[in-house]
């Protein structure tokens, strides 16, 4: 796991030497062990632990390409956040999702699971993707894996889907009486 040592030191990744040193020995006093009132060794170690890579300049120049790498995934996952239309193709993945397994139960009950790959190429979404969408599907009851190992509806999904299908018909029919 990532540790912005930039943010630890509550410091900015322009800091020079001299505020990486100053701020370190503010820290290292208030949180070394040996501090009755406000010591804790394991806030200490992290700070020992920034101190000592932001202080060599070759391990600095190293982390600063690993805390540039994070700033970009963080930039990517803000801007998704932003991005509402991201939520409501998610909804309609999982929607396609439960009906491509409903439909695949009703055709035989017997033998209703269909395996990653299908569900990957009927569902028109990516492996990356699919894994998300499967997890909160199979977290929510709506799906499980069958004997085979393929994934399959279950009733509680079966009860989702006709849910859905009831409030998505009774919107088509309040939509075209106005």
């Amino acid at each position: 796991m990532f540790i912005d040592y930039y943010e630890l030191l509550e410091i900015s990744p322009n800091a020079n030497s001299e505020t990486i040193e100053r701020v370190f020995r503010y820290f290292a006093m208030r949180y070394h062990p040996d501090n009755q009132d406000t010591g804790d060794a394991s806030r200490f170690s992290e700070i020992a632990e920034a101190h000592n890579t932001l202080k060599d300049p070759v391990k600095r120049v190293q982390y600063d390409i690993q805390y540039k790498d994070h700033l970009k995934l963080r930039h990517e996952l803000i801007e998704e956040v932003s991005n509402t239309k991201g939520i409501e193709r998610d909804g309609v993945i999982q929607a396609k999702l439960l009906s491509l397994l409903y439909v695949k139960r009703r055709q035989d009950v017997n033998n209703p699971g269909i395996g990653d790959e299908e569900l990957e190429r009927m569902s028109g979404c990516p492996r990356e993707h699919l894994e998300f969408h499967l997890w909160y599907l199979k977290a929510k009851g709506w799906i499980g894996r069958v004997e085979n190992g393929m994934f399959a509806i279950t009733v509680e999904g079966i009860d989702r889907a006709n849910a859905e299908h009831r409030r998505d018909t009774s919107t088509r029919l309040l939509n075209h009486t106005g």
